[in-house]
């Protein structure tokens, strides 16, 4: 998918963000199974604060959630793309953890409730994630269902970008 048409939709969703948990922003298929990626407001505002909202930057990252999550690398090695598990036990802590953490996961009224209320599961199955772009980290919650996978993103993380 192009760029342009990554932003199109992008655009197409924005005025439903601040009525619903997260609007679906694009299905991709992998390996035969589907990942319906979902995009906050609270990723929007983030976004907008960075400077990044609907950049060349952050549409490449939305791209590379195509790539799916896969079970067998779980975590980014290094110049990977696609969809990786964040962790606690990481240390130093990073940005990209206490964004996630601190900022999300451990506040009460993050919007975590609202996503899990959404796809109809406990706040306990939801996995941290980030989308690894070469510019751009967005940062987010994974669902694994039995057939398709949900990737709801909540932040972005460009401590590590060269914007």
């Amino acid at each position: 998918m192009e760029l342009s048409e990554l932003k199109s939709k992008l655009q197409q969703i924005e005025a439903g963000l601040p009525l619903s948990a997260f609007s679906i922003y694009h299905s991709f298929c992998r390996n035969g199974r589907l990942i319906n990626v979902g995009i906050t407001m609270r990723l929007k505002k983030r976004a907008i604060k960075d400077r990044v909202w609907k950049s060349k930057s952050m549409l490449k990252a939305l791209k590379n959630a195509a790539y799916g999550f896969d079970d067998k690398q779980t975590r980014s090695r290094g110049g990977a793309d696609g969809i990786f598990l964040i962790d606690r036990q990481f240390t130093p802590k990073n940005e990209m953890m206490k964004k996630l953490f601190d900022g999300f996961f451990d506040q009460p009224k993050s919007g975590l409730i609202e996503i899990a209320t959404t796809l109809d599961v406990e706040p306990s199955v939801l996995l941290p994630v980030r989308v690894v772009s070469h510019d751009l980290r967005l940062l987010g919650v994974l669902y694994r269902a039995e057939k398709e996978d949900w990737l709801i993103l909540v932040d972005c993380d460009v401590s590590s970008s060269k914007l």
